[in-house]
């Protein structure tokens, strides 16, 4: 009888332990063979639940310091498709804090990058833009948490990489077509001018048209030339020739060089300069050359009628300047390519403006970004130092 109730009481209290997920109590033995053969089983039971139980949490631990430490952006997320864990590159290249994505479905956070993200289809890898000329790879995957499917999204930068393939790749083209087009108008275009010492031979009335055709033909030989040269100038940029400038008279002076052409658009061209000088160290040639780019296509995308922004903005250690039109806003189809090499919306474009413009602020060092939507307005912002996350 008294063998019955410590066999009920063991097995109450052992039912309790496990209940409770105490697998470090364990049973001494009790001197009576058919109990403590139950104690023996439950001990062994109770060591191996540990056991398990450290390895289980030591693997999590592990796989929460691979996440933290690696280099792709990585978000898990929980039984709802609500954001569970964020590791610190994610935060990195979307440029999103994880209390932003904590606990809400991507497609709730108002950000139109992870709404894009929200979107990706499973095992579907895809190229997303991020700001600027930034791109990076994203994919989507799924795993099975105690028998029920959870996702993951890895998210892979390849700006750098892609950047220097992609240049690696035209600089060649170009190169290659440079020479071998500079070759050809050059000796077609000696051809063509030593034929014009022939015209006094022909008849007065075969004269005109004569010289009219070779000077027509001369032209577009250096049109050619100079169509070429605009390509090389973008693999021969050099080194930025930083000194200290001044962002505000530099500003107006782009202003007030571009003003006559709003005006016979009528665009207005809004900018209140500051106070203070606003000094960065740049090439003041070369970011000339981006902000007339950023300008000259915010008048093209304007067409007639509207209003550009400009403005200075930031703390002097880290500066920034937004330019923003009020034109139709770009494709969501062509917003994705934009920055790749000599891509261009424009029906004549060659796309060189932007392409120039993201080498410069590259080799700078200056981070930009592009934010715009069909029908709303266009927003260019550059920042001359650090950004900070959303």
């Amino acid at each position: 009888m008294l063998a019955h109730l410590c066999r009920r009481s063991a097995v109450r209290t052992g039912t309790q332990f496990l209940h409770d997920g105490d697998f470090t109590t364990r049973f001494s033995e009790m001197g009576q063979p058919e109990l403590d053969g139950l104690v023996s089983v439950y001990n062994r039971m109770m060591d191996r639940l540990r056991e398990e139980r450290i390895r289980v949490r030591e693997q999590h631990q592990f796989l929460d310091e691979i996440i933290k430490a690696s280099p792709s952006g990585v978000i898990v997320f929980d039984y709802d498709h609500r954001g569970a864990l964020v590791n610190p590159a994610a935060e990195r290249i979307l440029g999103v804090r994880a209390t932003h994505i904590a606990g809400k479905r991507l497609s709730e956070t108002g950000e139109p990058l992870l709404g894009t993200l929200a979107g990706l289809g499973l095992h579907e890898p895809r190229l997303v833009p991020l700001e600027g000329a930034r791109r990076a790879r994203a994919h989507k995957s799924q795993f099975r948490d105690r028998g029920f499917v959870r996702h993951f999204l890895v998210i892979e930068e390849l700006t750098e990489k892609l950047r220097r393939s992609e240049k690696a790749a035209y600089e060649k083209i170009i190169r290659l077509m440079s020479h071998e087009i500079n070759d050809s108008v050059g000796a077609a275009n000696s051809l063509l001018e030593s034929c014009l010492s022939y015209r006094s031979q022909l008849r007065a009335e075969d004269r005109a048209d004569f010289e009219t055709a070779l000077q027509v033909a001369i032209s577009r030989m250096n049109h050619l030339n100079a169509f070429v040269r605009a390509y090389a100038d973008v693999i021969r940029l050099p080194t930025p020739d930083r000194r200290p400038c001044d962002l505000k008279q530099l500003l107006d002076d782009i202003v007030f060089l571009l003003r006559p052409e709003a005006q016979n658009r009528r665009v207005q061209l809004l900018w209140e300069p500051p106070e203070a000088a606003r000094i960065v160290a740049l090439d003041r040639y070369q970011m000339e050359q981006v902000f007339l780019n950023i300008l000259h296509n915010a008048l093209e995308a304007i067409g007639a009628d509207g209003a550009i922004t400009v403005q200075l903005n930031g703390q002097d250690s880290t500066p920034g300047v937004t330019i923003e039109d009020t034109g139709r806003g770009i494709p969501d189809e062509a917003r994705e390519k934009l920055f790749t090499p000599f891509f261009s919306t424009k029906e004549n474009g060659r796309g060189i403006g932007l392409t120039l413009t993201r080498e410069i602020l590259t080799n700078h060092g200056f981070r930009s970004s592009l934010e715009s939507r069909p029908g709303g307005p266009t927003q260019f912002r550059i920042w001359l130092g650090p950004g900070a996350l959303r």
